[in-house]
């Protein structure tokens, strides 16, 4: 699964991505209770639509179903965050570490024609913000692991539940600037070929990430 699928083609499909969308743009609130009523006049589809779209949300972790409550957005909480950004910290070092291993050439090379634009983005003072799929940092060294396991997990578990946390309570000052700087220095790791050293610069990378987040949650 991508998650940029273009070729969403079932009512089904497009109320699930635009749902999915507006969880992780904050345009439905984090602890939302879901009704299906609502959503399927919000979408203009069937209830019975709605519900196979929250159903898959909830394999996305974006959504929690509880008895007698029903289902409801994840809540954004510096306990969900600690335990999400652990998981991540595991799994996406050692996605960059065969990253370092199998990535071909001409993707490297890809990924650092990316940094460069981003790179103007940072220059000119904007926010670090970055959009889902092949244009992201993090998911092009997921799927350069060439591991299908960790590709599942990563992209198809977690992906979007990360990208709500970032997107919602992302990067701004001087975050920006090192934030960037360690990209750089992950994708030189990557392209020297250097696996151990490109786990461990992903792996405070996250860590790094995370507590920048967790002071902005503390504090909201």
């Amino acid at each position: 699964m991508t998650p940029n699928n273009e070729q969403a083609i079932t009512s089904a499909d497009k109320t699930f991505f635009q749902l999915r969308n507006d969880i992780v743009e904050g345009v439905i609130p984090s602890g939302c209770k879901l009704s299906e009523t609502e959503l399927s006049t919000k979408y203009e589809v069937s209830r019975a639509v709605v519900r196979e779209a929250i159903n898959r949300l909830a394999t996305c972790h974006l959504v929690e179903r509880k008895a007698n409550v029903g289902a409801r957005v994840v809540a954004l909480s510096p306990e969900g965050l600690v335990q999400l950004y652990q998981v991540r910290e595991a799994l996406e070092g050692m996605a960059a570490r065969l990253a370092a291993r199998y990535m071909s050439d001409g993707e490297i090379a890809a990924m650092q024609g990316l940094l460069d634009s981003h790179f103007n983005k940072v220059k000119g003072g904007e926010s670090y913000y970055q959009e889902a799929g092949d244009v992201d940092f993090h998911y092009r060294i997921v799927t350069g692991s060439k591991n299908s396991h960790l590709i599942s997990v990563l992209i198809d578990g977690l992906y979007h539940l990360v990208r709500m946390y970032r997107v919602q309570l992302g990067m701004a000052g001087p975050r920006v600037t090192t934030a960037f700087d360690e990209h750089r220095h992950i994708v030189n790791a990557i392209a020297n070929r250097d696996e151990e050293l490109a786990e461990i610069l992903m792996r405070r990378h996250i860590l790094y990430s995370k507590n920048n987040i967790e002071k902005k949650l503390n504090h909201a």
